[in-house]
């Protein structure tokens, strides 16, 4: 790691901790030429591969922006959505790859949201699973209902 005083090429870590629930590593440095330390901050970069192979990061933003959308006039609040986000986040990260498919962000997120509310999980569930008839939505409403608890 360079120093960003003195720019020599090398510099030894002094401490390592590990913060935003292991997602970061914060490394504090010292320069053996000039003296100077510095902290730097690593992450594990996550790529999501879309459709079209075209690799970008991770983005919670962008998960909370499409739940955002499906629980449109919903009585479902921002803090949810963002847990939700949240969750999909570290059931993603937990699997370990360096990259991963759009198609399995999808799945991720459509388990937490069928929980958070049912009107919402099908309207994203019908963009996401691509439903192109009437029996699609139907065959999904049944596997909804069979789901809940009876009351």
């Amino acid at each position: 790691m360079r120093c960003p005083y003195c720019r020599h090429a090398d510099s030894r870590v002094v401490d390592s901790r590990e913060a935003d629930d292991g997602q970061l590593i914060r490394r504090r440095r010292s320069c053996p030429e000039c003296g100077k330390r510095f902290t730097t901050v690593e992450e594990a970069v996550l790529a999501v591969v879309k459709r079209s192979g075209v690799t970008e990061p991770f983005s919670r933003t962008k998960i909370m922006s499409g739940v955002r959308k499906a629980c449109q006039g919903r009585p479902v609040d921002e803090d949810s959505i963002a847990l939700l986000a949240q969750k999909v986040e570290e059931t993603v990260r937990a699997r370990g790859a360096a990259e991963i498919p759009s198609h399995d962000v999808g799945l991720a997120i459509l388990g937490p949201l069928r929980e958070l509310d049912a009107v919402a999980y099908l309207r994203f569930a019908s963009v996401y699973k691509s439903f192109d008839s009437i029996d699609a939505f139907e065959r999904e409403i049944a596997a909804l209902r069979e789901a809940q608890p009876a009351t």
